[in-house]
């Protein structure tokens, strides 16, 4: 269920979705962000900006020039720290004054298996950590952050990143990376948490929504089926590893090949950062057992 591909917005473009929200895409487009990053603005006299971006004086330029007379940007929140959503934060905030808020810093939100597992020096992949970033007021789950006209409820939705936040606006909800309709969200440990994002997605699941707004592609116009969609998804790939684990152990790597028999050899260390993130939770879990013990290199037997 991977949406067409119609996303055709132009950088810099201020797009309104409707009253009072606002879209601007930014000029970083490649494989891992698609488009690029969308930035979005809330409110009609007070703006709350949502996610700046990766560090553009252009976008920076297009933000500030999205300001109509009347208005002033009073909040900038950051949904997660990954390179292509809170760097521009800070000199936004040096231009407007206004504050930046977000659940934490990088390793905010982190379970406690992904923190034994960096501490094996294991690098996460993907869009690339803000290690440096550091939010000026910390949010935490259920908090409604207030403007003039608007009120957002933030919802920790760790999975893609610990740190990891959507904020509902009414019924719509903007869920930043995790769920997305162009492709399925990235879970790379110890960035990523498959536990964290199935929860997550339940977490959603549990609410009606209207539209989701994502930070990258167009809004996602039916987000249950979505949310399902990306539960299935998940879930078959969980089938896939566990019948390949039936009469043999295996290392990520093997799984990989075995698994993603269509995929170019260039994206297979990709594919194995995913079936490991399927380990890691199948091992939280005692479904399987990772030998010696769990690393990205170990070999791994089902139990059950």
């Amino acid at each position: 269920m991977q949406a067409p591909d119609d996303f055709n917005a132009q950088p810099g473009e201020v797009v309104t979705l409707t009253h009072g929200v606002r879209r601007i895409l930014a000029p970083n487009p490649s494989p891992m962000t698609y488009r690029g990053t969308n930035t979005y603005l809330v409110g009609e006299r007070d703006i709350a900006v949502i996610d700046p971006g990766p560090p553009s004086e252009a976008h920076l330029k297009s933000i500030l020039g999205a300001l109509k007379p009347g208005q002033h940007i009073s909040h900038i929140i950051v949904t997660h720290s990954h390179m292509d959503h809170s760097p521009l934060a800070a000199p936004l905030s040096r231009h407007s004054g206004a504050p930046i808020l977000a659940f934490g810093g990088a390793e905010a939100g982190r379970s406690a298996i992904m923190t034994q597992l960096a501490k094996q020096w294991l690098a996460g992949g993907g869009e690339g950590i803000d290690a440096s970033f550091r939010p000026d007021k910390e949010l935490t789950d259920g908090e409604i952050v207030k403007g003039d006209g608007w009120a957002l409820e933030v919802i920790h939705t760790p999975g893609h990143l610990g740190n990891h936040i959507s904020l509902a606006l009414d019924d719509m909800c903007f869920t930043a990376d995790h769920v997305m309709g162009w492709a399925s969200s990235l879970v790379s440990p110890p960035d990523g948490d498959l536990t964290d994002f199935m929860a997550s997605c339940h977490k959603l699941r549990a609410r009606s929504w209207s539209v989701f707004h994502p930070g990258h592609g167009a809004p996602v116009t039916d987000p249950a089926a979505r949310l399902d969609w990306l539960i299935e998804h998940r879930l078959g790939r969980e089938k896939q590893i566990l019948a390949a684990l039936e009469d043999h152990t295996a290392t990520a790597k093997d799984l990989a090949q075995r698994i993603y028999l269509d995929t170019p050899a260039a994206l297979l260390p990709a594919a194995e950062r995913n079936v490991f993130a399927h380990l890691v939770d199948l091992t939280e879990r005692s479904i399987v057992n990772p030998e010696p013990e769990l690393s990205v290199n170990a070999v791994f037997n089902r139990l059950t």
